[in-house]
């Protein structure tokens, strides 16, 4: 008998090794977060994912080639949800800190969150279609909606994330949260990528009232997977959210943080990074399909090509600094790989050549997960004295932002680059159709070695990584998108 049990622990535990090896997020499950209502509780990185897909990744595309709008109006349009990016470190510290009658904290933010979310995407397929000149209305009515809608979208998934890392913080104990959070982050790459491939597959015979279908249709699995998501998750705290607990400043916090000296050098490094990542968010589907002739459905499956270089960096980082990496110097090694990328797309137009211009954006998304994720793990280290919300928030709030002025000024460039070639002003060798498009991806070259040369420093004075693998399992802690 005493055999048999022996027997059956060990089925038992080699069981458990091969569910953990197969899922590799498995131990982030915990006694007091199951794995179950973990997995329901990342539905929100389900719904941000797909959102994202379907500004940065269809509707720049289908305005720019489809309806005729301006580069310069799409970029701006695309843009204007990072103007709530500086104030997610603002938006943490708020339900950090939130007073309420009802006990809760983080529930009321995604709530209104998705709301707003619901709403920008409800109005804004109608309001596309009036701008580009096929509905009922002025283009200037189309134009003004379609600021309005991006607002809210923008304003609608910066709150929800913010908040909901912020639950699931609150949610896993303290050991588990970076594999908490880090498959939080997995989960929206894997909403990019499935999104991704839905709307390529809808959209591959473009038609008006197919985007109307897809952009409503996101809005409502929206609200849906944001409410599945939040449904039981916080418990009430009248202590907690009393209206008489004082409440820290936001300038004390942001203070102590910005008083260590190379916090400002990360931020830096960070800010250049991302933008140099970021300028051809608006830029590479209309590159595919005006270039390179590929459809809708095919130029949206970019995203899913981007999200997979994305995983396999997330997974390639986690075993390299598992095993005493440097994060300064992974963030370098993605770099690295950026100015690759960028230099297979640019030989992909003259070329004409598709499998590497897909070549160039899976190594986009591959250099790109290994840059966020050093910068992100020196962050961490500056993260003390109780100061993970505002260091954690800034490296976000940096990081977005930039995102969102390089998409600005990418689609700027573009713009006034083709009109100079247009005209004859640049010279014959400089009026082929992709020069607009190279010269910003020339420009994201420069901004990559910029970053090296601030990130250079740091890793060079860091101390020198371990040679003994660690136990500590690596995570994504507070990962904005």
């Amino acid at each position: 008998m005493t055999d048999l049990r022996q027997k059956a622990d060990a089925n038992r535990a080699a069981f458990a090794r091969i569910v953990a090896a197969c899922l590799p997020f498995a131990d982030a499950a915990t006694t007091e977060l199951p794995l179950s209502r973990l997995l329901r509780l990342s539905l929100f990185q389900v719904s941000v994912g797909m959102t994202t897909v379907l500004l940065t990744g269809t509707l720049n595309r289908v305005m720019i080639v489809e309806l005729n709008v301006p580069a310069v109006l799409v970029a701006t349009m695309v843009a204007l949800p990072f103007l709530f990016a500086p104030f997610r470190a603002l938006i943490g510290h708020r339900s950090d800190t939130h007073r309420s009658h009802l006990g809760w904290r983080r529930g009321p933010y995604i709530w209104f969150g998705s709301l707003l979310q619901f709403g920008g995407l409800a109005i804004m397929p109608f309001a596309l279609l009036i701008l580009g000149g096929l509905g009922t209305g002025q283009e200037w009515i189309g134009l003004v909606a379609a600021m309005v809608a991006f607002l809210l979208v923008g304003a609608g998934i910066h709150t929800v994330q913010t908040a909901g890392l912020a639950l699931a913080n609150d949610l896993a104990p303290e050991h588990a949260r970076p594999r908490v959070v880090a498959l939080l982050y997995v989960m929206l790459l894997v909403g990019m990528l499935i999104s991704g491939i839905l709307m390529g597959l809808i959209l591959a015979d473009f038609q008006e009232l197919k985007l109307i279908s897809v952009v409503q249709g996101a809005a409502v699995l929206a609200i849906v997977l944001n409410m599945i998501a939040l449904w039981k998750q916080e418990a009430q705290d009248l202590v907690l959210t009393s209206p008489s607990k004082p409440r820290q400043p936001f300038q004390e916090s942001w203070a102590g943080f910005v008083a260590g000296g190379r916090s400002g050098r990360l931020l830096v490094a960070t800010g250049l990074g991302a933008a140099a990542f970021s300028m051809q968010d608006v830029l590479l589907e209309p590159y595919g399909g005006q270039i390179l002739g590929l459809s809708v459905g095919q130029t949206t499956g970019l995203t899913a090509l981007w999200s997979i270089g994305t995983l396999v960096g997330l997974a390639w980082s986690a075993r390299r600094l598992n095993r005493g990496a440097e994060p300064h110097r992974l963030a370098g090694h993605g770099l690295l790989l950026g100015v690759l990328a960028f230099a297979a797309i640019i030989c992909a137009g003259p070329f004409a050549s598709a499998p590497l211009f897909c070549a160039g954006v899976t190594l986009i998304g591959l250099g790109g997960g290994l840059f966020s994720v050093g910068t992100l793990t020196s962050a961490m280290a500056l993260a003390r004295d109780g100061r993970s919300g505002i260091a954690l928030g800034a490296w976000g709030a940096v990081q977005a932002t930039a995102v969102g002025l390089a998409i600005l000024t990418g689609g700027a460039i573009r713009d006034l680059v083709s009109a100079l070639s247009t005209t004859g002003l640049l010279g014959p060798a400089m009026s082929q159709p992709f020069t607009a498009y190279g010269v910003v991806y020339h420009l994201e070259i420069g901004l990559l070695f910029a970053a090296l040369v601030a990130i250079g420093p740091l890793a060079r004075y860091a101390p020198a990584a371990s040679q003994v693998p660690s136990n500590q399992r690596f995570g994504l802690a507070d990962l904005p998108a």
